[in-house]
C-alpha cells in the first residue's frame, strides 16, 4: 500500500519533533524492531535513513550527561549494519586529531601557590578526599613525595595531547618529554592514595542508589580542580586506561602504520616498566581494583584480535546457516578405547578404517599372508583385456556405460598391468586424455592389432607350418607394403637424431607450436626425438612407414642417417635393423 521508506521517514519525523526524553522512550521501539529492519524491503529502502536519524539523534545528544543514550544508539547500529560495513570502521586507523585538550600555559598567571592551597584544617571534608598534608609542597612531606603544584599541573595534561596523537611518541625529543612526564604523573598517583574503605563504600552506595543515571564529565582543566581529580577513583582509571591504550597501539603491528614508526629496544623496556607499574596502581585503587584491573586487561587482549582482523582487510564473519530448522542431534563419539575393547573380545584387530580392518583380518599372520601360493599371479594381456577388447568392437554394439574401462577398479589394475607387460605404457605422446577410460580406449586400439585372435589361438602347430609354407610360395606373385615403422626404428633413429630432429620436424608436417610443446616436454635431445616420431606414428597410424622417414631425412639433407639406420636398398629397407 506504501513505499517501504514511509516507516523510516515517520520515525524521523517523530525524533525531530520531541524532547529528547520521549526520543529516548520511542527509541526503545527502534531497538525492539532491529531484527525486522534488517529483512527485506526495509533493510535496502531503510538503512540510510536509520543511519541519518541516529546520527541526528547523536548530534542533539550531550556525550557527558546522555551517555547510556549514545550508547544504546551506537549499539543499534552495530546491529543493525553487518561488522564490516566500511562506512563504520576506521580502515586506515586515523586519529580524532579535532579533540584538544585547552589547559593554562601562563605559569604566571597560575593560581596554584602555596598560600592559595593552604586550607584550615578544621574545615570539614568530603569522604575519600586527601587531606591537606598531601597538598602542601613545604619539606614536612615524606621522601618521593610529588607535590601538586602549577608545574604537576602542566606536565599532567600535557600526556592528553599524546594520547590524542600516539605517533609523536615515534619522536625522540616529543618521546623524552613524554617520558618524563608520565613518570612524574604516575609518580604522583603512587604518592597520593586513596581512602580505600570510605572512598569505595561511598561510590557503591552512590552507584547502587541509581545505577540509570550516571554522570561522565568531560576533563575540566582548571587548577583549583586538580587536587580534587587526583583523588577520584573514576578520574585516575580514565587515565590510567589511557596509558595502556597507547602502549598497546605503539607496540602493536598495524597495518596502515609507516614502517618507520617502530619502537627502539630502550623505549620498549620503559613500556614493560610502565605498564606494571599502571596495572599496580589499578589494583589499588578502590573500589574493587583487583577486578577492574582483570576486566581492562582482558578488553585489551581481545582488542588483539581486532587489529589482526582490520589488518586482514575486515573480512566477513557471516556464516551460511544450515538449511534444516530443527537441528540435527549428533551421535555421541566413540571412545577410542571401547573400540579396541571391541576388537579384542571379537580376537580382530581394529586398523581404524571398516575396510582396513576387512582386509587385515583376512589373515592377521603378515607372514603367512605374504607367502600364501594364491598371491602368486598375475594374468597376461591376452586373458585380462579380452573382454575390454571385444566391447570395444563396435560390432558388439555396447553402451558405454556397461563396458568395463568405466570401472575405475578395472582402470587401476590395467594400468598397473601395463606397467609390467606393455611397452606402450611408458611410450611417449602428445595426445591429452582428460579421463582414464578414453587412455584405456587408446591403448585397447594398438593392443587389437598385437595380441591374435581367438582364432588365431586354435590353430594347431601344423597348421601354423602350412600357413607359412604357402605364404612363402606366393610371396614372389604378391609382392607385399612398405615395411611400417617399428619401435627399435623409432629408438636408433633418435639416437643418431639428436639435436637434429628439429630439422627433420618440418619434413613430417609439425608445425611450430607443435615443435615448441615437444621441446617444453624434456630438456634431453634424445627424448624429444623419440617423442617426434612417436607423434608422428602415432598421428599417421598404418600410413607410418619406413619409405616415408626415409624420404623426408633424404628431404631434410640427412641421407646419411638414413643409411645407416634402414640399410642401403631395398632389401634393407623392407627389414628391421
Amino acid at each position: 500500500m506504501c513505499l517501504g521508506m514511509i516507516p523510516f521517514l515517520m520515525l524521523d519525523d517523530v525524533f525531530s519533533s520531541v524532547t529528547l526524553d520521549v526520543c529516548e522512550t520511542v527509541f526503545q521501539f527502534v531497538e525492539d524492531g532491529v531484527s525486522t529492519w534488517k529483512k527485506e524491503p526495509y533493510y535496502t529502502g531503510g538503512k540510510n535513513y536509520l543511519l541519518r536519524m541516529c546520527n541526528d539523534l547523536l548530534r542533539r545528544l550531550s556525550r557527558s550527561q546522555n551517555t547510556v543514550f549514545c550508547g544504546r544508539i551506537q549499539l543499534f547500529l552495530a546491529r543493525l549494519f553487518p561488522l564490516e560495513e566500511k562506512s563504520g570502521l576506521n580502515l586506515q586507523s586515523h586519529f580524532n586529531l579535532e579533540n584538544v585538550t585547552s589547559y593554562n600555559l601562563k605559569g604566571d598567571d597560575s593560581t596554584m601557590r602555596s598560600e592559595d592551597r593552604d586550607r584550615d584544617e578544621s574545615m570539614e571534608m568530603e569522604e575519600g578526599e586527601m587531606s591537606d598534608s598531601h597538598s602542601r609542597s613545604d619539606n614536612t612531606h615524606p621522601p618521593g613525595f610529588t607535590p601538586i603544584d602549577y608545574n604537576l599541573y602542566r606536565k599532567f595534561w600535557s600526556i592528553q595531547d599524546f594520547f590524542r596523537n600516539p605517533n609523536q611518541c615515534y619522536k625522540k625529543d616529543l618521546w623524552k618529554s613524554f617520558a618524563s612526564n608520565s613518570d612524574e604523573v604516575l609518580k604522583c598517583f603512587e604518592s597520593h592514595k586513596l581512602d580505600d574503605v570510605q572512598a569505595s563504600k561511598k561510590k557503591k552506595e552512590m552507584l547502587a542508589g541509581d545505577r540509570g543515571n550516571v554522570y561522565f564529565a568531560k576533563y575540566l582543566t582548571s587548577e583549583k580542580l586538580l587536587d580534587l581529580q587526583l583523588a577520584d577513583s573514576n578520574f585516575r582509571r580514565y587515565v590510567l586506561v589511557q596509558f595502556l591504550i597507547l602502549f598497546q597501539y605503539l607496540n602493536a603491528q598495524v597495518k596502515f602504520k609507516a614502517p618507520n614508526l617502530v619502537v627502539s629496544d630502550e623505549q620498549a623496556l620503559w613500556i614493560k616498566n610502565a605498564t606494571d607499574m599502571i596495572y599496580k596502581l589499578l589494583r589499588e585503587t578502590p573500589p574493587e581494583g583487583d577486578q577492574f584491573a582483570k576486566m581492562v586487561q582482558h578488553t585489551l587482549e581481545r582488542e588483539e584480535n581486532w587489529i589482526t582482523w582490520k589488518n586482514k582487510g575486515c573480512p566477513t564473519y557471516d556464516r551460511e546457516r544450515p538449511k534444516t530448522e530443527t537441528p540435527l542431534k549428533k551421535s555421541r563419539k566413540r571412545a577410542m578405547g571401547e573400540d579396541i575393547k571391541e576388537a579384542e573380545d571379537s580376537k580382530r584387530v581394529n586398523m581404524g578404517s571398516s575396510e582396513l580392518t576387512r582386509l587385515w583380518n583376512l589373515c592377521p599372520d603378515n607372514m603367512e599372508a605374504c607367502s600364501n601360493a594364491e598371491r602368486e599371479f598375475l594374468p597376461t594381456l591376452e586373458e585380462f583385456f579380452e573382454e575390454a577388447i571385444e566391447q570395444s568392437d563396435p560390432e558388439a554394439m555396447v553402451e558405454d556405460e556397461y563396458k568395463v574401462v568405466n570401472n575405475p577398479n578395472f582402470g587401476f589394475r590395467a594400468l598397473r598391468l601395463l606397467a609390467c607387460r606393455s611397452p606402450h605404457f611408458f611410450q611417449p605422446t602428445n595426445n591429452q586424455f582428460k579421463t582414464l577410460p578414453s587412455y584405456l580406449e587408446n591403448i585397447l586400439s594398438k593392443l587389437a592389432k598385437e595380441l591374435p585372435s581367438p582364432s588365431e589361438e586354435l590353430k594347431t602347430d601344423t597348421d601354423m607350418a602350412e600357413n607359412e609354407e604357402l605364404l612363402d610360395e606366393k610371396k614372389p606373385d604378391s609382392p607385399q607394403g612398405p615395411p611400417p615403422l617399428t619401435q627399435e626404428h623409432i629408438d636408433i633413429l633418435a639416437e643418431k637424431l639428436g639435436a637434429d630432429w628439429k630439422k627433420l620436424a618440418p619434413h613430417l608436417d609439425f608445425k611450430g607450436a607443435e615443435i615448441t610443446a615437444i621441446e617444453g616436454d624434456s630438456n634431453e635431445m634424445n627424448t624429444q626425438a623419440t617423442q617426434l616420431l612417436v607423434t608422428w606414428q602415432d598421428r599417421e597410424g598404418p600410413r607410418a612407414t619406413v619409405d616415408i622417414v626415409m624420404s623426408a631425412l633424404e628431404n631434410a639433407g640427412m641421407q646419411d642417417i638414413s643409411d645407416v639406420v634402414f640399410g642401403e636398398g631395398e632389401e634393407a629397407a623392407s627389414s628391421p635393423v
